[in-house]
């Protein structure tokens, strides 16, 4: 008999009658006339109601050592079930215990338990109900990720993990390196990179933004999906060392094209997630640390005409109003999350693009506005979160870049070959960058980025 996945019997894509399914045990419940299993095999965050008769022979055998945690295969007949809240029962007339589960030393007992008791136990916290949950809107808004891209034709780039090059320019780059640590070269410089297995200083890559740019300057369309590292010695609920980042590049594109692909980007992907995700979204936004009406607001997100507002005129909006601000507002700030909350939540009510930042507060690469204060640079902002998208029309002019680069601080040697890009058959081009974890705490309103992503990397935690 075929193994079917409990998800599939409570989506009725299983037919009554006979099945056959497997997974951890939840609960055990049992008395002189029947007992009750609830199974859990990963695909939902609903389980299986298993009902077994006492004197089942296999059960008889192994019913003592099934605890939370076993793990079993089960076949028997699907039924309706008269219980509340369940369509589903399954009749069981064969057991087969495969692993027991110590219930002394076994951590996740049938009570609740804290995230933050979960991320001690990394390895089996997947079992508990809000992260299994987690994980498979993870999965699904991964797909949905690349399906967005690849139905509009763009070529799927892997950028290299390791690189020479630091696109933020920021020096927060993990160091790769096989010198030996106790006894590290040197020459009349510092460190001699040249015994090194690259022979120059190579890190883990902060974006693939810039080899994602090389690409798009032959490809046309380009996007990038991968890990991407920080060095930031951040101890934040925000904050990892390892994280996921989207990365478009699209030749011939300015930031109006680029706006418009950002735009239909988030709503694609939410409207994706709340299809396809209803009962885990269900399940997560009832937690006690959700705020209320989160669906709605995904709902309104994925269906609304995105704003669009200048720069400038986001901060004469910010000095006029009459919320008292953490951090004044003057021309030439950063936004910060209470101002974009303040925009998004109650000025616009709804999403909004902020475009023409100060060149000081952005990247080297944003292209310069004929105004020489300001860069083509946009933010996605939506309700409850504020930035959730960062790009920009890039400087496809050679000797601008190359002034820019030097007024941070950065040596055009050392990235000759992106300049090299603006001097044969250089394009207006354009993209941006949307971190997946910001965008799954968004949809799930999980608080703590350490609980959306699989093995977290942070400050101080590198286990499992």
């Amino acid at each position: 008999m075929k193994v079917v996945r409990i998800a599939d019997i409570h989506s009725g894509k299983v037919e009554k009658g006979g099945v056959k399914v497997q997974g951890w045990v939840k609960t055990h419940r049992k008395s002189k006339s029947v007992a009750f299993i609830e199974l859990s095999d990963g695909s939902s965050v609903k389980g299986l109601q298993l009902v077994i008769d006492p004197e089942l022979a296999g059960y008889q055998l192994v019913a003592a050592e099934i605890g939370t945690g076993s793990s079993i295969v089960v076949e028997g007949t699907l039924v309706d079930s008269p219980a509340r809240g369940q369509l589903y029962e399954c009749q069981v007339s064969s057991l087969n215990l495969v692993g027991n589960c110590d219930s002394e030393t076994y951590v996740l007992q049938k009570k609740g338990h804290t995230l933050e008791f979960l991320r001690e136990h990394m390895h089996l916290r997947a079992r508990s109900n809000t992260i299994g949950a987690a994980l498979r809107v993870r999965s699904r808004s991964s797909h949905a990720v690349h399906t967005f891209f690849q139905e509009r034709n763009f070529v799927y780039i892997h950028a290299p993990i390791i690189t020479a090059a630091d696109c933020e320019g920021a020096g927060e780059m993990f160091q790769v390196t096989t010198l030996p640590l106790n006894q590290i070269p040197t020459n009349a410089l510092g460190v001699d990179y040249a015994q090194d297995f690259f022979k120059e200083r190579a890190g883990l890559t902060v974006s693939g933004q810039l080899e994602a740019e090389a690409f798009a300057c032959a490809l046309s369309n380009v996007y990038t999906f991968g890990p991407t590292f920080r060095a930031e010695n951040s101890n934040t609920a925000r904050h990892l060392a390892e994280f996921w980042m989207i990365e478009p590049e699209m030749a011939f594109c300015e930031l109006e094209d680029d706006m418009l692909l950002a735009e239909q980007c988030i709503k694609f992907l939410i409207a994706e997630v709340l299809q396809s995700c209803a009962d885990d979204l269900e399940f997560l936004h009832s937690r006690e640390w959700v705020d209320q009406g989160l669906f709605q607001t995904l709902e309104s997100v994925s269906s609304m005409a995105f704003e669009v507002m200048d720069y400038s005129k986001a901060i004469d909006v910010l000095e006029k109003s009459s919320k008292k601000f953490e951090f004044p507002v003057t021309w030439g700030m950063d936004l910060q999350s209470e101002h974009e909350r303040y925009l998004t939540d109650e000025y616009v009510k709804g999403p909004l693009i902020v475009i023409n930042y100060p060149k000081e507060i952005k990247a080297f690469y944003m292209r310069l506005n004929d105004d020489d204060k300001t860069v083509r640079a946009m933010d996605v902002l939506v309700p409850r979160l504020g930035e959730i998208i960062g790009g920009s029309q890039r400087e496809e002019r050679a000797d601008i870049l190359d002034s820019k680069m030097r007024a941070v601080g950065i040596n055009p040697e050392d990235l000759w070959w992106y300049l090299e890009l603006r001097k044969f058959g250089t394009v207006p081009h354009a993209g941006f960058g949307l971190g997946f974890e910001r965008f799954l705490m968004y949809v799930t309103g999980i608080q703590n980025i350490r609980d959306i992503i699989p093995m977290p990397r942070y400050p101080g935690h590198a286990k499992f």
